[in-house]
């Protein structure tokens, strides 16, 4: 349910509640609660409505801020609109987007596979598939992928589906008629293609609604899934041990990055298939649905999602010109390449600037343990987001970015500035190879940022360029030189990646099942 904030920062702000079409009454009932709970009736008011409702909300220029779940093709539209106008400050409009998935888990050899099926099960058919977290791709170790496939198919045939306000029942319906098109024919697609298809059987009562039977498609590779399938399907692949590495590759090269999971009972797997995944939620040895709210963040990057994390400590900040400092309150990471970056700086007379930076703070390989269920690990952590485009008028400006991009671990693609070749000739070299150049934006390749120096129609004509960029959203900072003069620096959280992993420390313990 998307939130149009029509005032935000200011107190005066008040949150528009404008819930999918398809979902008018259960968002009645949310809203009603809050009500209900405290929230005064003129501090959150209620839009519900078709999408021109949503598309007038974002055209406003009262609507000051977006916080929108749905799909990515949508948000892109909603970049669009947004790119035409800044907010009452001159920023760009916030948009916190949580959108697709196509959600992966690694099963090997060393796993359970009682708990792989049950976690499958949970994880690919409960509320028939339509969760953004919902498992797509199942990849299977060649050596157990026949046994555990069978064990599967036998689980799916236990399965009802029926009317999900009776408890016997499993599988509801999806959401409409259209929704229920689009999943069949996928499914009828994929013989063609070469790939074998199994469904479970539907019982009569569910053969005239918008049921789609619980579906396992059998894949050569994670590329032949290639959109997001929002419902009960799940698309399964075999791999060798000795293409780990290639699998995960592929995984990665799907361009989204919402939730992940492993089965693994090899605590050297778990490091290396971790280290890799970029998902904005990891799960290990459990099912990958359900995060808990201040214990698994949730949320994604790439086409799943702009961040920061529902339920995590810069959410609201997103909202806000400056971020709170508390925010990031305990949490340090690593200061040395920043530490260097900022001698350098005062070295040449900027130790104004210098001084200001390192206030910010250095969060980037930062973590914290969050407290959640006995025999479960959740680990909170922000990792650098990639490549930071920096667009700057001025050396002061260039200057103020680098500083921002080097403290959150990112790499700059400085756009321009052809003075920028003497200005860091003799940066500290590690500093430097941290820095690109690129004659402009479209030369740049593919960027997780952009920071922005200079005028309002300046701003506007970026937001315009990125919003039409296919891809993932691209978030953009800008600052007048007057602003950052005064000491109004980029906000370092716009330019970090938090994840969020839970790891099942009691699976496959053989003391503890003993126990048990």
């Amino acid at each position: 349910m998307p939130l149009y904030h029509g005032g935000c920062p200011s107190p005066q702000g008040r949150p528009l509640a404008k819930p999918a079409a398809e979902t008018p009454l259960i968002a009645a009932e949310a809203i009603r609660v809050l009500h209900a709970a405290g929230v005064p009736e003129a501090a959150l008011q209620f839009l519900p409505g078709p999408g021109e409702v949503g598309a007038a909300l974002i055209g406003d220029a009262r609507v000051q801020g977006v916080m929108f779940t749905d799909s990515t093709a949508v948000a892109k539209m909603i970049q669009r609109r947004l790119a035409e106008r800044l907010t009452r400050d001159g920023e760009p409009v916030p948009l916190v987007a949580e959108t697709g998935g196509q959600n992966a888990m690694v099963v090997d050899s060393s796993a359970l596979a009682e708990q792989v099926v049950a976690d499958v099960i949970a994880s690919t058919f409960d509320s028939a598939g339509q969760r953004c977290s919902a498992l797509s791709i199942r990849c299977l170790q060649e050596e157990i992928a026949d046994r555990t496939l069978a064990m599967l198919k036998n689980a799916m045939r236990e399965l009802v589906l029926s009317d999900p306000r009776r408890l016997a029942v499993d599988v509801g319906p999806v959401i409409t008629r259209v929704a229920a098109e689009r999943i069949d024919g996928h499914v009828a697609a994929m013989p063609a293609r070469g790939f074998p298809v199994h469904q479970v059987s539907m019982l009569a009562e569910a053969a005239h609604g918008t049921f789609v039977p619980p579906t396992l498609i059998e894949i050569a590779r994670a590329a032949d899934v290639e959109r997001e399938v929002f419902g009960p399907v799940l698309h399964v692949l075999r791999y060798a041990r000795a293409d780990l590495d290639r699998l995960l590759t592929e995984i990665d090269a799907t361009g989204y990055g919402l939730t992940f999971g492993l089965h693994t009972r090899i605590d050297e797997t778990m490091a290396l298939v971790l280290g890799r995944i970029g998902a904005g939620n990891r799960y290990v040895d459990r099912n990958v649905i359900g995060a808990v709210v201040g214990v698994q963040p949730f949320g994604g990057a790439d086409l799943s999602g702009t961040g920061p994390k529902a339920g995590g400590p810069l959410y609201l900040g997103r909202l806000l010109k400056r971020p709170p400092a508390a925010a990031l309150h305990g949490l340090t990471g690593n200061e040395g390449l920043s530490r260097r970056y900022g001698a350098w700086r005062r070295a040449r007379g900027h130790g104004a600037l210098a001084n200001r930076l390192a206030a910010e703070g250095c969060p980037h390989g930062a973590g914290v343990e969050l407290a959640g269920p006995v025999g479960e690990r959740n680990l909170y952590t922000l990792h650098p987001s990639g490549r930071v485009a920096a667009v700057a008028e001025t050396e002061t400006g260039l200057l103020a970015q680098l500083g921002a991009i080097l403290a959150t671990g990112d790499r700059a693609v400085v756009i321009g500035s052809g003075h920028v070749v003497d200005l860091l000739r003799d940066l500290p070299e590690d500093c430097a190879t941290r820095i690109e150049r690129a004659s402009d934006l479209d030369r740049a390749g593919a960027v997780r940022a952009v920071l922005y120096e200079g005028d309002a129609p300046g701003l506007r004509a970026l937001n315009r360029t990125l919003a039409e960029r296919p891809g993932p959203i691209v978030q953009v900072q800008g600052r007048t030189q007057e602003a950052l003069a005064a000491g109004d620096l980029y906000a370092l959280p716009g330019l970090i990646e938090e994840r969020a992993t839970a790891i099942d420390t009691a699976a496959g313990n053989a003391s503890l099942m003993a126990i048990g």
